[in-house]
């Protein structure tokens, strides 16, 4: 195969046909007729010698030759349109879709703010929400399905990048009626009453110490510090009783209204729920170290002015929730 008989062109369509999995899509995206994208990708499996991809019922699936391209055309595809100055971004009038990936409560801390701002300031700007719970995030921003993602990760290889949003810590929620909610929470209080925590995946899915690990990310999987936790009753003669465990943020209300349950919850959610007054925010009997939000993309979007303005807008967002 020789390199000169691969134009831009076509490597501009392999990369819409891999994001839109659709002739026809990929077509729209690129103001081409569905027969220019049946020509050019007939191009490309004749210079590659490859089908790349395979049409299904689920639309056009990439071969494994075409997923293994996939990261370094979109990073060179990238790289030129920087070098060549063409990728200014101007959200009054761009015509763009970001996927963002996050957990439920992290969405309705930031992204509701965010999408005020789209609207404000870029009416053409469409913002997908995909739950970073899925167990091919890292992989899904490798292949640039997902720009970036919102949350708590342990470890972030080297091929991407992460800015800090805020830091948080745990805290005790209870209904206002509840028998103890004049008072601050103890220690024999936890082991008291039967409590609830946020958890969107278990040992049972690979979670280690309340993390899953897949592709070199580790993102936290139970919404409380499982090993601050552990630590503080590590010598009581019976665990505290962990009565529901639910994938859920928003659910939490709902289950504290009518029960002595305490939920332990992340201090940003906690401080959103408390707001509204039926519910009351107390610190943990127990040291419980902040950890940081952060948000996490592919290196190679680090030059994509676009990107760097969501990432500006999720930033200026965060101050917003840091300051409660």
């Amino acid at each position: 195969m020789s390199a000169d008989r691969i134009d831009l062109n076509l490597l501009r369509v392999f990369d819409a046909i891999f994001e839109d999995r659709n002739l026809a899509l990929a077509g729209k995206r690129l103001n081409l007729s569905q027969s220019a994208i049946s020509h050019a990708l007939a191009r490309m499996r004749d210079v590659l010698g490859d089908d790349l991809f395979v049409r299904t019922g689920r639309g056009m699936e990439p071969t494994v030759r075409a997923i293994g391209m996939a990261v370094q055309v979109r990073g060179a595809l990238a790289q030129i349109r920087a070098a060549l100055g063409v990728d200014a971004f101007d959200p009054s009038v761009a015509r763009r879709k970001f996927v963002v990936a996050a957990n439920d409560y992290i969405t309705s801390l930031v992204l509701g703010r965010l999408s005020q701002r789209l609207h404000a300031d870029a009416p053409l700007v469409d913002l997908v929400v995909r739950p970073s719970t899925r167990l091919d995030l890292a992989g899904q921003i490798d292949v640039g399905k997902i720009d970036i993602a919102v949350g708590i990760f342990a470890d972030v290889p080297s091929r991407f990048r992460s800015t800090k949003l805020w830091e948080q810590t745990d805290v005790v929620l209870l209904h206002r009626d509840h028998p103890i909610a004049d008072r601050p929470i103890t220690h024999d209080d936890l082991l008291s009453y039967p409590l609830v925590a946020i958890s969107q995946g278990g040992e049972e899915e690979g979670a280690v110490g309340g993390f899953i690990v897949e592709r070199g990310l580790a993102r936290q999987s139970e919404m409380f510090n499982r090993e601050a936790f552990n630590r503080a009753f590590a010598t009581a003669v019976e665990p505290p009783r962990m009565r529901m465990s639910v994938a859920h943020s928003l659910a939490i209300p709902a289950l504290l209204r009518h029960s002595d349950m305490l939920a332990l919850v992340p201090s940003s959610l906690g401080r959103e729920l408390a707001r509204h007054g039926e519910l009351k925010m107390c610190a943990t009997p127990y040291d419980c170290p902040n950890v940081v939000v952060c948000a996490v993309w592919h290196e190679r979007n680090d030059i994509d002015p676009a990107l760097q303005w969501l990432r500006h807008q999720l930033a200026d967002v965060a101050r917003q929730v840091r300051s409660g």
